[in-house]
């Protein structure tokens, strides 16, 4: 079986800074455009997104192969309070670069973060059950569906589907 393996990737991943905001935005706005991957409004503006993605309570990461920033993803409380010690995360890849390993890296980048912030566990809200390649990939790096919420998301081409919720312990 071909592993990805990290240590031989060209993608180099690290905290995002202010300044990396319009790549992210150019990534964030790519991705959300095509209304099958995530709720977030086609039509959210900048200032929106960057209230979402890098936010006072996110901390936000860049992926880079080389120089450029081809991805991106968050970290945060999946919940306030007594929630807190399980993660929430959201990714994403400029389409460009899909098939890199970039999701993948992302993904084993994140576990290991967020244990190292102290989170028992990393549970995905939301997660549209017709992303083939997301749910594949939760589940390898052993995720579960914890949960069916029918017909939750209206998909631009596929009408409504449903979204699953996936859950890792990182314990």
């Amino acid at each position: 079986m071909n592993q990805f393996n990290p240590a031989r990737s060209p993608v180099s991943i690290r905290l995002a800074e202010t300044s990396n905001f319009d790549r992210i935005w150019e990534i964030f706005q790519a991705v959300v455009e095509t209304g099958d991957t995530y709720a977030y409004d086609p039509a959210i503006t900048k200032e929106q997104a960057k209230e979402t993605w890098m936010g006072r309570d996110v901390r936000t990461y860049v992926a880079l192969i080389g120089s450029k920033i081809e991805g991106t993803y968050i970290l945060k409380p999946n919940q306030p309070g007594l929630g807190s010690h399980v993660a929430n995360a959201a990714f994403m890849v400029d389409p460009a670069a899909n098939g890199k390993g970039i999701g993948t890296q992302m993904g084993q980048h994140a576990l290991t973060e967020a244990k190292s912030l102290g989170y028992q566990a990393i549970q995905f809200n939301f997660v549209i059950s017709t992303n083939k390649r997301a749910v594949a990939l939760w589940k390898r790096l052993g995720f579960s569906i914890i949960g069916t919420s029918p017909k939750a998301y209206r998909h631009a081409q596929l009408g409504l589907v449903d979204v699953y919720i996936m859950h890792r312990s990182l314990e």
